[in-house]
């Protein structure tokens, strides 16, 4: 009796050792304290940390992106009335919005139970247990993958697409993934791969390389494009932040130079580009 009681504590012990081996469940926030989360791992243990201060942006300052917002913002009112929605792709030029549009809906809609979950690229593997977390909350969860793109072979890859559409568990009521990137197709894209395309009696018919990096954005049902500013988009943006930035007319009108030059120093007009002008100038004028 002696051996097996020793034998049976040997064996617990060593069952408690692996089980602090094995990934710990999931932890869930405080719902109620945050209206945007962040999917984290720390120390071998995986769960939603709220974003203590969002980044707060109003939908009203995003300029000249005037259809892609409305689209956008039709499908985000969809989804909060529990009407059919779908998930949304958004991708083009570099600092045009696309980010901004999703925090600004999260801005504008957080009173009516819209909440925001960010998603690393890195983490989205675990997108089966974020959904778990969310599924049967009264509130309506955005999953929010930024600047997303894959190399060949990542496994985040087959984890959204089989999340999207793929998967024999379908997507709660409550959840949709909007994902923003700058590459249409998520994946870079190379020449010769053209000359895998077939014609067949008149058809064009991808190679299997062009169909694999197209089956994931097409499961995105809204996609939204952004294109790069003319001068006078860009210098409208510019105003409208000096405005935000408390700059009278008169200095608004005398800073459109300034503003020229300091997009020709960045080789590129956008949104981003005349935000961080006028935060600039803003700061220089006083």
């Amino acid at each position: 009796m002696t051996d097996f009681a020793s034998l049976l504590e040997k064996a617990e012990h060593l069952m408690g050792r692996l089980e602090a081996l094995l990934p710990a469940a999931p932890v869930a926030p405080d719902w109620e304290g945050a209206i945007a989360f962040r999917w984290r791992r720390l120390g071998g243990r995986a769960g939603l940390q709220a974003v203590a201060r969002p980044h707060r942006i109003r939908l009203k300052d995003l300029c000249d992106i005037n259809d892609q917002k409305a689209r956008v913002d039709q499908n985000t009112r969809q989804f909060l009335a529990g009407r059919s929605a779908n998930n949304v792709l958004l991708t083009g030029a570099r600092g045009t919005g696309k980010s901004s549009m999703v925090k600004a809906l999260l801005d504008s809609y957080a009173r009516k139970g819209l909440r925001l979950v960010e998603v690393d690229r890195d983490d989205l593997m675990d997108l089966p247990d974020i959904i778990a977390m969310l599924d049967g909350r009264p509130e309506r969860f955005i999953l929010f993958c930024d600047d997303l793109s894959f190399e060949e072979a990542e496994p985040g890859y087959k984890a959204l697409k089989s999340v999207l559409d793929g998967s024999v568990a379908a997507l709660p009521e409550n959840v949709l993934i909007y994902a923003t990137s700058n590459r249409r197709h998520l994946m870079p894209e190379y020449h010769d791969e053209n000359r895998m395309t077939r014609h067949v009696d008149g058809e064009i018919h991808p190679g299997e390389a062009v169909e694999e990096k197209i089956s994931l954005s097409e499961r995105f049902g809204l996609w939204v494009s952004f294109y790069p500013f003319s001068q006078e988009e860009y210098l409208r943006v510019v105003e409208h932040w000096l405005k935000v930035f408390g700059i009278d007319k008169t200095d608004a009108h005398e800073a459109r130079q300034e503003a020229l030059q300091w997009a020709l120093q960045r080789g590129s007009r956008s949104g981003r580009v005349a935000w961080q002008f006028a935060r600039d100038f803003a700061g220089r004028v006083g």
